[in-house]
């Protein structure tokens, strides 16, 4: 039985690593009855939290790929989806926000906004996704959700509004106050799960009177009548209050904030209660598609389940029964056995198997509605793919792929390792646009590259654990070159004689530096036998003539030089230019520009492994850069000395 629209939430649950998002989403699984036991984050009672099935996500206490459940609270049906807040799975971040209709904004109390909560709410702009904010871990020491509202309103201009308040902070935490309705509401029970209402504490009553004339006065700017009811000095209704603040939600001009602790089980039915009122569901949200058939124009598409259906697929995954894909459908139906099209490949295709996913658990369906979210078996596609029913050719925009900014050389330690290897980097790759690889045609390395040293360290993890596969990973080789820096010549002869036709080629000439644009018509002498020369001889000549010519000519090495680009605060100017500068760079140019600075340089790529890592923590994870091959230059003598004893080791072990 499809779900009605008015009573369906897309949500997404995304903030800073380490304010709480798992935890948070645990405990929606267990007041929505989807779990009957709470589990903690970093597994201390040896299960782990549900969401991160991920044996490595256990481990480490960390979200490395996102996760859907659906749950049910008071009715309505609410898909939630809990991503990473760590900077190198920003791409699951990415999936998310695309299909999704709204967020929770989860924020640390103690904290405040980060420099990952930045990023997430920069990414929720992106897609255009309205969002209430939870400030989270009020129980903790230096717990102030005030000054979070304040860097909420400075750093993320945002229109943060208080619905409620906390009672008490840190260990004094008891609840929170609901500025809408002016009741206190208590968690008791041992889990949170029995609900008081009280009184507000009269300590209290003054400071909630004052905010909630501010969240009123807010609201107003989004309800005239509204507005006229306040200034002829009217009480408005509850009704009203909540409307006007989800109509200033769903135009992204108001975010709502809600405050409490996951860990103590404070303030999570709110939350919910928040998710229903004033998060949009699938209808108040305008999806668009490109028309293939029609000059690619754009189409609104609508969420009715009797339209030709237009289905994404957001993320893939290698289950236990082949390839899983993760759907939004956006328009019409889909039934098991209906037939769609891939519209990238204009493959067709029977749908065999409907699931809801449940973390890592499923459920089969027989039928997936408009809005909904769930996944298909044994599609062959990739990440970003539309599928269609009969008669349409629409393709939905894919999702921004930020550029990966880190590489590392890998090396499979034997040939059953080496087929592994092979079968992981490709369903990496195909899971994850962020994770690349490719030879390198001069070293013949193979070479992954990623968003950040915990991305790969991440993935050779998982090619040990999933696919037996034993690697060896270091800095990639920097493809170093010789060049010569004076004119030699050269006059070799080569002249063997074994008893009848026999070797004969000679070579003269020089070879110097090209230091212009190469002008002259000079063509090298020789000398050649009627009988004795050959295509061979020459060739054996040419070697040995080059080989001591070019032991003449003061060969030096020439390493790759980067342009890099560095962008972040202005407050970090100085530290930038200091990394740059540890690393043999050359400042080339630095801007300005609404506080955020912008700088350009030239620094030897042997120098910029490993540079992510410093400039994140050296800015909070507020700078970024990208780099690009500019050219090669001489290296300090030092370097080249250093290079040539690596060298001579190398070749000697090789004997």
């Amino acid at each position: 039985m499809a779900t009605e629209l008015s009573k369906m939430r897309n949500i997404g649950i995304s903030a800073h690593i380490d304010s709480g998002k798992t935890t948070l989403s645990e405990r929606i699984l267990y007041y929505c009855n989807r779990i009957h036991a709470i589990h903690e984050v970093h597994g201390k009672d040896g299960v782990g939290a549900t969401m991160d099935s991920m044996e490595l996500e256990r481990e480490r206490g960390i979200t490395i790929a996102s996760a859907a459940t659906s749950v049910n609270w008071k009715g309505y049906e609410i898909n939630v989806i809990d991503t990473p807040g760590h900077v190198d799975f920003t791409i699951e971040v990415e999936r998310s926000l695309r299909v999704l209709d709204g967020a929770i904004l989860v924020l640390c109390s103690v904290g405040g906004v980060q420099s990952q909560s930045i990023t997430v709410d920069r990414q929720m702009d992106r897609y255009k996704v309205p969002r209430i904010a939870f400030i989270n871990k009020c129980d903790r020491t230096g717990a102030n959700p005030y000054r979070v509202v304040s860097q909420m309103r400075e750093k993320l201009h945002l229109n943060a509004v208080m619905v409620e308040l906390p009672i008490g902070l840190e260990d004094k935490l008891e609840g929170v106050v609901d500025l809408i309705r002016m009741k206190a509401i208590y968690f008791d029970g041992p889990n949170g799960n029995v609900l008081r209402e009280e009184d507000i504490p009269s300590s209290m009553l003054e400071e909630a009177q004052n905010k909630r004339e501010e969240l009123i006065e807010a609201a107003s700017d989004f309800d005239d009548e509204l507005m006229n009811m306040i200034l002829e000095g009217e009480e408005p209704s509850i009704e009203m209050i909540e409307a006007a603040i989800r109509r200033g939600t769903l135009a992204l001009k108001m975010c709502p904030v809600f405050v409490g602790s996951a860990h103590k089980n404070k303030g999570i039915q709110p939350l919910l209660d928040g998710v229903t009122k004033y998060l949009p569901e699938p209808r108040d949200v305008e999806n668009r598609a490109l028309d293939l058939d029609n000059n690619e124009s754009e189409v609104v598409l609508d969420a009715d389940d009797k339209k030709i259906p237009v289905v994404l697929a957001f993320k893939l995954e290698d289950g236990r029964y082949g390839q899983l894909t993760y759907i939004r459908v956006y328009q019409g139906k889909l039934k098991k056995g209906d037939e769609l099209v891939n519209t990238r490949t204009g493959k067709r295709f029977r749908i065999g198997r409907l699931i809801k996913m449940h973390a890592s658990e499923m459920e089969d369906i027989n039928e997936c509605g408009a809005g909904e979210i769930a996944a298909l078996f044994g599609i062959d596609c990739a990440s970003g793919d539309t599928f269609c029913g009969a008669g349409l050719r629409y393709a939905m925009t894919s999702m921004y792929v930020p550029n990966p900014v880190i590489s590392l050389a890998i090396h499979p330690k034997d040939k059953k390792s080496q087929d592994n290897m092979s079968k992981a980097i490709n369903r990496f790759m195909k899971e994850d646009p962020t994770f690349q690889c490719y030879v390198d045609p001069e070293s013949n390395q193979t070479i992954i590259k990623g968003m950040g040293e915990l991305h790969l360290d991440v993935y050779v993890e998982r090619m040990r654990r999933e696919y037996n596969c034993e690697v060896t990973v270091g800095a990639p080789e920097v493809a170093y070159r010789e060049a010569i820096s004076q004119r030699a010549d050269f006059n070799y002869t080569h002249k063997k004689q074994t008893g009848g036709s026999g070797q004969y080629a000679r070579v003269a000439g020089y070879i110097e530096p090209i230091l212009s644009e190469p002008g002259s018509d000079e063509e090298p002498d020789g000398a050649w036998h009627p009988v004795d020369s050959s295509d061979m001889a020459f060739q054996t000549a040419a070697i040995a003539a080059f080989k001591e010519a070019f032991a003449k000519a003061k060969p030096t090495i020439l390493e790759p030089i980067m342009k890099v680009e560095i962008e972040g605060p202005s407050e970090f100017q100085g530290a930038i230019f200091g990394t740059v500068n540890q690393r043999r760079g050359m400042i080339v140019s630095s801007t300005e520009d609404n506080n955020v600075c912008t700088v350009d340089a030239e620094v030897p790529l042997a120098e910029m492994f490993g540079y992510s890592t410093v400039l994140r923590s050296m800015t909070q994870g507020k700078a970024e850069y990208t780099m690009e091959v500019c050219r090669y230059a001489k290296v300090p003598q030092s370097i080249a000395d250093d290079l040539k004893k690596k060298k001579e080791e190398k070749d000697k072990a090789k004997k």
